[in-house]
């Protein structure tokens, strides 16, 4: 068994990874993936091979496990057993915020976890299980290279006025702005273009990152110059259970006028909304589309209309549009949303080709269109896979 890179996403009741093979200059391939869920509860272990068939032996439930460190220990043994004591080389974390000061994946250091730390009060949901789960290696291998990969790297190229809220200035200054997120699929998916459509990659592209989580990046040559997340991953499109962009006086409303608690608001906005608020049935866009209730279509429709109104806005901001990328979990296999949204965008210069995003073909578009549309899958793994390796080299 070849050194390997281990790649973990940690939530606050599931821990995702990935064991990579470490080639000479790059990651190699994937050689299993999975995850501990509902670490707390009666957490349980699942893994499969680099086909995705899942990996025998594998034990389903685990002892008692009832926090992160409990989790990675089990998972770094049962890790040590499965590719027989194969050497990690590095471990990669995807951390979904590195405020304004990180442009780019880095090396953990006491100082850097200190920042990270720092940034609690604006990622709750996030950032501390993060945070745990390097701690929890660091303990238990404390010479391991650890590897912070952020999800708001790739918009640090935002101008000024697109990071800019019109709120008083003794406020701005304490970073309340626009971060963005995504940013690890936003950057596999512009090194895919590059690798793959050059001409497309340096023209003027939005990219749409569709599912349970939903954002779109304007991009111009690569690089991210408008997008619709902001200082949290509340702001923008609608999505599978959090609102997207809201009036800041609902937020009043519900406080000063129905009594809400900032923490009632709070679990409304981020787990009890978007589609599954509207439908009242389900935050998964397959059940909907298969259902027949009509507060289902409603919750498709929102959806549909988030993201075309969100789309023409980065349009302007880019000047229009030469290519349209579709991601994630709705954007690779939601055909009926790709179509619906393709659709109210012709006034673009889209036209697309029913038949190749119904048998989601990587190119939907027609020859004859204005706008060329991709659908690429994207592999934010990879990215944090790739930059664990190359840090821990240095």
């Amino acid at each position: 068994m070849p050194d390997t890179v281990l790649v973990i996403n940690a939530g606050s009741s599931s821990i995702k990874f990935a064991l990579y093979e470490a080639s000479a200059d790059r990651p190699g391939a994937r050689l299993l993936r999975g995850q501990i869920a509902n670490i707390g509860g009666r957490a349980s272990l699942e893994a499969s091979d680099a086909h995705g068939e899942p990996l025998a032996g594998t034990p389903r439930f685990l002892p008692a496990v009832a926090d992160h460190d409990r989790a990675l220990d089990h998972l770094l043994n049962w890790l040590a057993r499965e590719t027989q004591g194969t050497r990690i080389l590095a471990a990669g974390h995807r951390v979904v915020h590195g405020g304004a000061k990180y442009a780019g994946s880095v090396r953990i250091d006491p100082q850097v976890l200190d920042e990270l730390q720092s940034l609690v009060p604006i990622a709750r949901l996030h950032q501390p299980y993060e945070i745990d789960a390097i701690r929890a290696i660091q303990a238990q291998h404390p010479d391991l290279c650890q590897v912070a990969c952020f999800d708001t790297a790739f918009h640090r190229t935002l101008p000024d006025v697109a990071q800019r809220f019109a709120l008083p200035r003794s406020i701005s200054e304490t970073g309340v702005r626009r971060y963005g997120f995504h940013g690890l699929s936003y950057t596999y998916i512009a090194e895919e273009l590059r690798r793959s459509h050059a001409t497309c990659a340096e023209a003027r592209v939005i990219v749409a990152h569709l599912g349970s989580g939903s954002s779109l990046c304007a991009m111009r040559g690569g690089r991210s110059v408008a997008t619709t997340m902001g200082f949290t991953v509340l702001d923008g499109l609608m999505m599978g259970t959090r609102s997207g962009s809201l009036d800041p006086g609902v937020v009043l409303y519900l406080m000063q006028e129905r009594g809400m608690s900032a923490e009632a608001v709070s679990e409304m906005l981020y787990r009890r909304s978007g589609l599954l608020g509207v439908s009242g049935l389900s935050a998964n866009m397959a059940e909907l589309l298969a259902s027949p209730h009509p507060h289902a279509r409603e919750a498709v429709d929102s959806y549909v209309y988030s993201v075309v109104r969100e789309t023409g806005a980065l349009a302007a901001c880019l000047g229009g549009i030469d290519g349209l990328v579709f991601t994630a979990g709705i954007g690779e296999r939601a055909a009926v949303v790709r179509g619906r949204i393709c659709r109210e965008l012709g006034w673009l210069g889209i036209e697309f080709d029913e038949h190749a995003n119904e048998t989601n073909e990587r190119c939907i578009s027609l020859p004859a269109s204005r706008v060329q549309v991709w659908v690429i899958p994207t592999d934010e793994e990879s990215i944090i896979a790739r930059d664990a390796l190359a840090l821990s080299r240095h």
